[in-house]
């Protein structure tokens, strides 16, 4: 029973063309003779339990095949996604600075990657101990991926939590026999450095009639990137640079007679601000430091991965299963040198030598009032002390084994898998904040000669390097995620109805998660300055039962009634129903709906992190005027993430409607309208987003939220999660291709992917879409010719327009100004196969060197999620299959 049909490969092969195509390709073979329909295959399809021919059913599914993988030129899972048309408002990527560095996700209809489920195989890839709850694209290599199915509707029915925008089932390489060997390279072109890329791998394939083995290795690299190599780029002004903070009730005045600005004023003359290595004097009383000058935003990544893939049929009715898959990214990046944001070494005493109160401090200035030496808080970045540099290791293990076979007519299944990521972060050139302060208190370190060059013997230079030595703090991090299941399912057919058979699924899974994220015992304290995030950790079991049952009323009308219950050991249970039918309105014609109910368990970072502070960068005009600069400058600002012990789960539910139609042979299109609604949600607000609806009048959840300062700038943001109220979003997906055969002339395939997103409202407040990172619309356009032995590809990308700044006006309403152009970009590719298994491609991506929409977004010159910054890639692959 497990060797393919005709009709099973014709399946297959209209899977190149994308779900729209697919049902109207086996529609023609099925009707090739009834015998062929007795041995027909049964496949699964994403979203579904239920294995069965016709791959176009109730519910949208969008495939990448391998081709498609190649003619991207892609050399990652997580670039290939970013890309796509449903990744709605793009997804995070490895950056520095971040405590998830190393990873990358993707973001289904910009409802967060946390609320999109990722599968390998069928089965759910574990979370991201960087993260917690979210799951890491990086760990899967691409050399492992026989085809991608996303499935653009709310699964939570079928595969429990985290379903509710969708789900991305990636399915790993099989029937493959032989060896192929790839190796490529790619350089960028906008950053004047950096970035570049490499790739290899190695996968090899052997099958018998009982029995089939693949696996392979696979690496890629690719460079980090420096912010000084962008020539827009400008020197970034932090407030930690060498300024001092007014305390409260100190009304101190300057040389002018003027209330000092803002409560924050510089330690150092402007020549002597000028004078150290990337601070500069703004010309406002204020020195600032350059963190652009250092600062790499585009953190290096890396995979090196080997897997394992086999198949045994122990007999004609059953087949032994196991899949292997081993994976460790790296990461490393930089970001400018550390800063006292620590408790302790935010304070100097009032006899500090450093403390312009201080009537014996060099600095001391009788205009600020003569109210006497008092403590104050102080901003200053430790140069002296080296960039901080992050390197992230994360190890990733997967193995399963199951058995699948027939008891009398019931086809059973039954397995158990363990997998596991762990992450090591070491983090060097961090700031001891208790030791801090005793220098600062001292003298030993003086604010206007930090690099020491007030010293001139061997002995007392030796002496002031043990005292940065002191200062100097190297963070740890370890973080795990594990996951242990056992599932089974028995399927079988009920009786017969008078479109076919009534048939039916029902199993059970039970899931063991662990997870701990542990920081250095310094960190825990809050003694390290410029460092962010805290420990987190804890335990839960799931029990799972669920069902699914696929009615076929009358010839070319079915529906499918699915359910799952799951129950969690620490929070309570939750129980997901979904209900879809198709209809085959004539030949060619098919019209389909669903309305399924999901959730989104809160998960175990939510509920044990500690409170972790950080200093994001925000642009916030009020906090730039009070620094001293100009409106519209981007500002690092304290802020701290909180926990949420008391988080419950989020509900949603969802209405598709749609259609697939085929009325030629050379032309197939689907169109599939969408509604989600999730309730209770769980999000997390940091300081953009919270920043962002302070200035819009759109709500904040209780507990967060800015503290101002009495003249506007910000004191501190409290960011975390909660839950919020509801959240509706709708729009629409439209798929189209088309296949010309020129015959000896060769053939042209072409596929449109287009999603329109008509409204995402919160609480019944107002639409967002189109402000900044929300587009509108997002499409991709393929069109490969092949001709004998050669493939010409052009792809295009298309981001829809957004707008610039979004402010409440006086009458209640919202006001929307500034374009960010829609940003198109092209692909080009050329691949000859040579007669001895050779295959050369050449290729760029963004072919015409377009610049990401330079428009501030989140402390950036342009939205990093959304858009990237490479200019013109250019790539050279080979392989050679044996």
């Amino acid at each position: 029973m497990y060797n393919n049909s005709k009709i099973a490969n014709a399946v297959r092969i209209a899977m190149v063309f994308g779900a729209a195509s697919t049902a109207f390709a086996t529609t023609a073979a099925e009707q090739s003779t009834a015998d062929e329909m007795k041995n027909v295959e049964r496949i699964s399809v994403t979203g579904s339990r239920i294995k069965r021919t016709d791959l176009e059913g109730s519910i949208p599914v969008t495939v990448i095949d391998r081709a498609a993988i190649d003619f991207s030129g892609q050399t990652s899972v997580s670039d290939l996604l970013r890309n796509t048309s449903f990744n709605a408002a793009g997804s995070f990527r490895p950056q520095s600075g971040s405590s998830a560095q190393g990873t990358s996700s993707v973001n289904l209809r910009g409802l967060g990657a946390e609320r999109s489920l990722i599968l390998v195989d069928g089965r759910r890839l574990p979370k991201s101990p960087s993260t917690g709850n979210s799951q890491d694209l990086n760990s899967i290599p691409m050399a492992a991926v026989e085809r991608i199915e996303i499935l653009s509707d709310g699964a939570s029915a079928v595969y429990g939590s985290d379903a509710i925008a969708g789900v991305i089932n990636i399915i790993t390489r099989t029937d493959f026999n032989g060896v192929e060997l790839r190796l490529g390279g790619s350089e960028i072109s906008l950053p004047s450095e950096g970035g570049d890329r490499e790739e290899g791998s190695a996968v090899f394939g052997a099958s018998n009639d009982k029995a089939s083995v693949i696996g392979g290795v696979s690496w890629n690299n690719r460079d980090i990137i420096f912010e000084n190599a962008y020539d827009w780029v400008e020197p970034g002004g932090s407030s930690f640079g060498a300024n001092w903070v007014k305390p409260a009730g100190y009304d101190g005045i300057d040389a002018d007679g003027d209330p000092i600005n803002g409560g924050l004023r510089s330690i150092l003359s402007d020549a002597e601000c000028d004078s150290l290595e990337n601070f500069f004097a703004t010309g406002t009383d204020f020195c600032a430091y350059n963190f652009n000058a250092t600062n790499a935003n585009e953190a290096s990544t890396g995979n090196t991965s080997a897997f394992v893939k086999a198949d045994y049929d122990i007999n004609d009715d059953w087949r032994l299963f196991s899949h292997t898959l081993i994976s460790k990214t790296k990461s490393f990046g930089r970001y400018a040198p550390t800063l006292n944001d620590a408790g302790v070494g935010a304070f100097m005493s009032a006899d500090s030598p450093n403390n312009p109160t201080n009537p014996d401090s060099p600095f001391y200035e009788a205009s600020l009032g003569g109210q006497g030496a008092q403590e104050v808080g102080f901003r200053h970045r430790f140069a002296a002390l080296g960039n901080r540099d992050s390197e992230v290791d994360n190890w990733s293990t997967d193995f399963m084994v199951g058995i699948e076979g027939q008891i009398g007519d019931m086809s059973v299944d039954f397995g158990v898998r363990k997998n596991k990521t762990k992450t090591y972060e070491i983090g060097r050139g961090y700031l001891m904040g208790s030791n801090a302060r005793t220098a600062i208190d001292s003298g030993a370190y003086m604010i206007n000669d930090p690099f020491g060059t007030r010293f001139t013997t061997d002995a007392e230079r030796s002496a002031y390097d043990k005292t940065l030595a002191g200062l100097n703090v190297t963070t740890a991090r370890i973080g795990t995620f594990q996951q242990e299941e056992v599932f089974g399912s028995v399927a079988f057919d009920v009786m017969e109805m008078d479109g076919g058979t009534l048939q039916a699924i029902v199993g059970a899974e039970y899931r063991k998660e662990e997870y701990s994220d542990t920081y250095d015992s310094l960190s825990e304290a809050g003694e390290v300055g410029g460092s962010a995030g805290n420990s987190a950790g804890g335990g839960r079991n799931l029990k799972s039962a669920f069902f699914e049952a696929l009615f076929p009323v009358m010839d070319g009308l079915e529906f499918t009634v699915a359910g799952r219950y799951d129950n969690y050991s620490d929070y309570g249970s939750d129980f997901s129903p979904k209900v879809s039918v198709k209809y085959d309105v004539m030949e060619g014609l098919v019209l389909r709906a669903s309305y399924g109910e999901g959730f989104r368990a809160p998960t175990l970072d939510i509920l044990t992190a500690k409170p972790a502070p950080g200093n994001p960068s925000v642009s916030d005009d009020p906090s730039c005027i009070d620094l001293g600069l100009t409106a519209g400058c981007d500002v690092q600002v304290s802020a701290i993430t909180l926990a949420n012990a008391e988080m419950g789960s989020e509900s949603s539910s969802q209405i598709s409607l749609g259609m697939a139609y085929q009325p030629t042979d050379w032309l197939n299109f689907s169109a599939d309208y969408y509604e989600i609604e999730i309730k209770d949600m769980i999000r997390f607000f940091g300081a953009s987003t919270i920043l962002t609806r302070e200035q819009t009048g759109d709500p904040i959840p209780a507990g967060l939220g800015v503290t101002r300062k009495a003249n506007g700038g910000i004191d501190l943001i409290t960011q975390g999660y909660a839950n919020e109220g509801k959240w509706e979003i709708s729009g629409v997906d439209l798929n189209v291709n088309t296949t010309f055969d020129f015959g000896d002339a060769g053939m042209l395939k072409q596929t449109l992917q287009f999603s329109h997103q008509f409204d995402s409202v919160i609480d019944g407040g107002r639409n967002t879409i189109k402000d900044t990172g929300e587009p509108q619309q997002r499409a991709t356009l393929t069109n490969s010719y092949s001709w004998e032995n050669l493939d010409l590809t052009w792809n295009m990308n298309m981001i829809g327009s957004q707008y610039e700044d979004v402010e409440q006006i006086a009458d209640g309403s919202v006001e929307r100004t500034g374009n960010i152009a829609t940003w198109i970009t092209h692909d080009l590719q050329a691949a000859y196969n040579f007669d001895t298994g050779t295959k050369i491609s050449i290729g760029m991506q963004n072919a015409f060197e377009k610049e990401p929409q330079l428009s501030g977004f989140g402390g950036r010159n342009y939205n990093f999620d959304l858009y990237d910054a490479y200019g013109r890639i250019t790539y050279v692959r080979l392989s050679q299959s044996f």
